[in-house]
């Protein structure tokens, strides 16, 4: 464990507790969390008043963010660089059945849909996804238009179990599910999506209120073949 006064800009430094990452260093808005065992890059040091933050980069999938400087206690000095993996095409496909006990678990715990939520039991879409994939050993960015980028595309109906579903308005995708078999997805649903929490709905029976809003919001799909090779943030 170290205090904020030995935190080491540049250093990387791993966490020992499940931890919380905001948008600003006031914790305004929470964008993500940390499980603990991850690693984070840290980037600046503030200080105002009695209030004081660290500005982070997670390793693992280049998500920036600010940690409150109380919980500097829960870090500890990383023993080395993190260094990803590189599996196989095939070699993911093999934990797709993991990736989907992990996502139906989630779905049996009591839950609610949380903007930033990656740990549980509460997700946001895009956290859900990324947990469901982390805990078969496979890293992928972030938020959901980033993990549109990141898959491989592919035409709806070549849909596989473990392929994901992409949904929004505009240019941009705001959603994100993970396809289980014939056109049913499972995914972490706000309310003001007809739902709140996780739940399975359909690309193919749309009848139901929430799987005819998210339908017509259908963008796309992609296939995860590859694990995320960070870049990390260059330092002044």
């Amino acid at each position: 464990m170290v205090d904020i006064s030995e935190i080491r800009i540049g250093r990387e430094y791993c966490c020992q507790a499940n931890l919380d990452l905001y948008q600003s260093p006031d914790s305004t808005n929470l964008v993500t969390q940390a499980r603990a065992g991850r690693q984070l890059r840290v980037i600046n040091v503030w200080a105002e008043g009695p209030l004081s933050a660290l500005e982070v980069c997670l390793c693992e999938d280049d998500y920036p963010g600010w940690l409150l400087g109380p919980n500097a206690q829960f870090l500890t000095l990383s023993a080395a660089p993190y260094i990803p993996s590189n599996p196989s095409p095939e070699a993911i496909a093999a934990k797709i059945p993991q990736v989907i006990e992990f996502v139906r678990a989630a779905m049996n715990q009591p839950n609610v849909y949380l903007w930033g939520g990656t740990i549980g039991p509460d997700f946001d879409c895009s956290g859900l996804i990324q947990a469901a994939f982390a805990a078969a050993g496979i890293m992928l960015p972030r938020d959901s238009y980033q993990q549109e980028h990141f898959v491989e595309s592919i035409h709806l109906e070549l849909l596989r179990p473990g392929d994901l579903l992409f949904f929004g308005t505009g240019d941009r995708t705001t959603h994100v599910a993970l396809h289980l078999k014939d056109g049913t997805y499972i995914h972490s649903s706000g309310k003001d999506q007809g739902r709140n929490g996780i739940g399975i709905d359909s690309i193919k029976q749309v009848k139901d209120p929430v799987s005819h809003t998210y339908y017509q919001q259908l963008r796309g799909a992609g296939r995860v073949i590859r694990n995320y090779q960070p870049t990390g943030i260059p330092m002044p």
